[in-house]
């Protein structure tokens, strides 16, 4: 079965905290990628996203950092930033390498966890990390993410990071990488059955995020402590409207996946990464992604649940 990483040019690279529930994942390309990005969610934590919509000089990036610790992990940017600089990669600005790293956070905070973690260190240690073979499950910027949040965290599940790829017609890999940290559930696409998300108080089964929200019955206060994240990315040849395209049609996949997305608790982004030469239509490289983000996320929560 294809990987991520089979895209060539591309790398993953993981740093988990060894005793608290947090971290940091990095996703390399430091040859550059043509990059997108669509940000859907109403509680992001992000850094450097307006460079990647079209009308803006910047084409490529360098890599894409994923990270828990709320807006204190943008800081995790800076080690690979740090780390790439060092390698001599980046944009070429008069001689001086400045590498481009977008970056986006989850909330995984705990009360009396330090707010320094993940650190800058963490960041650079991922790169040092990356590589074609990668863990996933409830590491790096998945370590501490949940699902199914509504009732509280006593009644909700794990999230975690996993990926998907699909092939498509002339060797075009379409991949996805996620993070999967939401307020809603996450549901089975082919049947709509809840798989992982908030579970009842009492005896077995989920309480349907959905309906508890309807009738008013979540935790109080709701708090914008939740966010899906995604990377897409492709050997197939985009220039950045392209890129920013298939980022918007690869968020179908988290409304496919998880219910309800896009809230105003969320704070769901999805980046896309073009690297390579083969040839495809976007609407169809779009549906594609869609369905590796959506599998991606159902795989995360049976990696990290023991579901079947």
């Amino acid at each position: 079965m294809p990987r991520f990483t089979d895209i060539k040019g591309f790398l993953i690279g993981h740093a988990t905290h060894p005793s608290e529930a947090t971290g940091c994942t990095v996703i390399l390309c430091p040859e550059g990628a043509v990059a997108g990005v669509d940000v859907r969610g109403s509680a992001p934590g992000t850094r450097e996203t307006d460079l990647l919509r079209p009308g803006y000089m910047i084409r490529e990036v360098h890599g894409v950092v994923l990270s828990g610790g709320s807006a204190f992990g943008l800081r995790t940017a800076d080690g690979v930033v740090q780390f790439l600089h060092q390698h001599g990669f980046g944009y070429d600005a008069r001689g001086i390498r400045v590498p481009i790293v977008p970056a986006a956070v989850i909330f995984d905070l705990r009360p009396g966890r330090s707010v320094l973690l993940p650190s800058v260190e963490m960041g650079y240690q991922a790169c040092q990390n990356a590589s074609s073979r990668y863990e996933e499950g409830l590491v790096g910027a998945g370590r501490g993410a949940t699902v199914g949040k509504v009732l509280g965290l006593e009644q909700a599940m794990a999230g975690g990071f996993a990926t998907a790829t699909l092939t498509l017609p002339g060797k075009v890999l379409v991949s996805a990488a996620v993070v999967v940290n939401a307020l809603g559930d996450v549901v089975d696409p082919s049947t709509g059955k809840i798989v992982a998300g908030a579970r009842k108080r009492r005896g077995r089964g989920f309480a349907d995020s959905f309906e508890v929200l309807k009738k008013g019955l979540t935790a109080s206060p709701l708090a914008p402590t939740n966010t899906t994240l995604a990377v897409v990315a492709t050997n197939a040849r985009l220039d950045k409207e392209q890129a920013n395209k298939l980022a918007w049609m690869a968020q179908n996949g988290i409304a496919r996946a998880t219910r309800p997305a896009h809230t105003m608790h969320d704070g769901d982004v999805v980046f896309a990464l073009s690297r390579g030469d083969r040839t495809a239509d976007v609407s169809v490289l779009g549906e594609a992604a869609a369905q590796a983000v959506s599998a991606a996320i159902v795989r995360a929560v049976q990696l990290t649940n023991d579901l079947d």
